[in-house]
């Protein structure tokens, strides 16, 4: 998870990523910034991101993030 956090601090350092729940919802990311945080995590974990999975559920917190990463390597994506 932390390499996630990395991710998001060089995205935007200004904001807690460890307590929010609110990141898509509140627009804290847009949708430009989620498409390079893909991209990132993508390369970060050797995995593929399918379009389907791009979903506030999965980008709202950090742990819904993580769970996704997990989801994405355990199914060989």
């Amino acid at each position: 998870m932390d390499a996630i956090l990395d991710i998001l601090n060089e995205l935007n350092p200004d904001v807690d990523y460890r307590n929010r729940t609110d990141l898509v919802d509140s627009r804290t990311l847009d949708s430009l910034t989620i498409i390079t945080l893909v991209s990132e995590l993508e390369d970060a974990f050797d995995i593929t991101i399918p379009a389907v999975e791009v979903v506030p559920a999965n980008f709202n917190s950090l742990e819904g993030m993580w769970k996704m990463v997990e989801r994405m390597r355990e199914s060989g994506l």
